[in-house]
């Protein structure tokens, strides 16, 4: 299946983002996939391609958090699935514009957001109350209190690559002080909501634009989204610096919601690859080949605009 192109302002910079996976399968077993990148402010989504298996039948839905996900049983044998999309996005940093920081009294928080304020499964905020209020209870809640939160997972949580499992909560990754961007985000949303303020686990695609490309495999990425001032911010403490780009997938109360893929029965996966790299308008077509040569991210310099560059 397969979305026609939409005309991308000026002022926006396109972005090729995507993936692919192969499932083996030995009898037939259900899949959900939560990978489509959601419509919104921001984010504007051009062109994509999904192909999931040899037409597998699918049904699309929505879920509460407002995630498309996809819904199929694998057939015995090799199952691949492909991704692939254009996605035109706003060339400003996170929370460009940020119109305050107030935190909001539980109280007064919308009742569909007030959920966000509790422990789950992965965000088990209950076993951090104390230290959270010890840390941060004596700096004003909001914006500054979100920041140095952030501030504290960035300089005692060490990033290892490869070192996540979906065995670990965010209390597990605060005893052994180390992880990977779903720890970071998860560590994140814990401490906040300790803090009584709402916060949300999120994954996205994110490109290197104006950003030293770490020369890392490109994955999905996870972060936090916190709830101020009566709208959604997001904070990053894997990097802690505003990054331009996210181009927002799903987002949920913990990696149990946001999960690209969720198995339900033997099978296994015998291939991976994602990709998110800036491109020029126009230069590349989904379904072909991933070329970064024709990548224009990766560097500190930001380019691409087509108003005054």
């Amino acid at each position: 299946m397969s979305t026609p192109a939409e005309s991308q302002p000026a002022d926006l910079l396109t972005v090729r983002i995507g993936c692919a996976f192969t499932y083996q399968a030995f009898q037939p077993v259900p899949l959900l996939l939560n990978f489509k990148p959601r419509r919104g402010k921001g984010q504007l989504l051009q062109e994509e391609k999904l192909l999931i298996g040899p037409n597998l039948p699918t049904e699309e839905f929505e879920d509460h958090h407002g995630n498309i996900l996809y819904r199929l049983t694998l057939q015995p044998g090799l199952n691949e699935i492909r991704h692939d999309a254009i996605v035109a996005i706003q060339p400003h940093p996170d929370n460009h514009g940020f119109e305050t920081g107030r935190a909001i009294s539980p109280a007064e928080v919308p009742s569909d957001v007030l959920r966000y304020t509790l422990p789950s499964r992965y965000c088990d905020s209950d076993k951090l109350l104390f230290f959270a209020q010890q840390q941060f209870g004596g700096i004003e809640p909001g914006q500054a209190q979100v920041q140095a939160v952030c501030d504290w997972v960035h300089k005692n949580i060490e990033y290892r690559f490869a070192s996540g499992s979906p065995e670990l909560s965010a209390w597990d990754v605060f005893q052994r002080r180390h992880g990977v961007c779903r720890d970071f985000a998860h560590l994140t949303v814990t401490l906040c909501r300790a803090l009584n303020l709402p916060a949300r686990y999120v994954t996205c695609h994110l490109p290197d634009i104006g950003f030293l490309d770490p020369d890392s495999p490109m994955d999905f990425h996870a972060y936090a989204e916190v709830y101020l001032g009566g709208k959604w911010y997001s904070y990053d403490a894997r990097f802690n610096q505003p990054r331009i780009g996210r181009i927002k997938v799903s987002c949920g109360y913990d990696a149990v919601d946001c999960a690209f893929a969720t198995v339900f029965g033997p099978a296994q996966m015998t291939a991976f690859n994602v990709w998110a790299y800036q491109v020029a308008p126009g230069t590349v077509q989904i379904g072909e080949d991933i070329d970064l040569s024709k990548r224009l991210d990766g560097t500190v310099e930001i380019r691409g605009l087509r108003t005054g560059s």
